[in-house]
């Protein structure tokens, strides 16, 4: 298998852990959508893309680590993971696209690299606990509302 399907597992809410296999290497829009049981998710090296929405509304995931090899995640992937505390995005990612983490409330600690030249409309939008960022970008690479 190569590729997690547009809505694969979505709303599957008894999901409480996936580990990803080291052969897939993309993540379709929405294949995780709504599995409000999750709780962990390990993304492999291999991976190249996070669809959109491809997480969003997992509201128990506590941490995530984008690897390195993911350059695309998509429109509000992990929107509305109320329970996000804190997220690692590899150094591949280039764009942070609208609403990526939406609403992720508990986000406490954000590290973006330096490959990351664009951060979209209301990316972080109600991250109120945020008192990590760890990133290196100036304030004109967000996009104005």
């Amino acid at each position: 298998m190569t590729r997690i399907g547009d809505y694969g597992f979505g709303f599957c809410r008894g999901l409480t852990n996936v580990m990803i296999p080291d052969s897939v290497t993309s993540i379709g829009d929405d294949a995780f959508y709504g599995c409000s049981g999750l709780t962990s998710v390990t993304i492999p090296d291999g991976v190249t893309s996070i669809g959109s929405s491809a997480f969003e509304d997992c509201g128990n995931l506590t941490s995530v680590t984008i690897p390195n090899s993911v350059t695309s995640i998509g429109y509000q992937a992990f929107s509305g993971c109320t329970n996000l505390a804190s997220v690692t995005i590899g150094n591949g990612v280039t764009d942070i696209l609208d609403d990526t983490f939406h609403g992720c409330s508990s986000l406490t600690s954000v590290t973006i690299p330096d490959s990351v030249t664009h951060i979209g409309v209301g990316a972080f939008y109600d991250c109120t606990n945020v008192t990590n960022l760890t990133a290196s970008f100036m304030p004109s690479d967000f996009d104005e509302y």
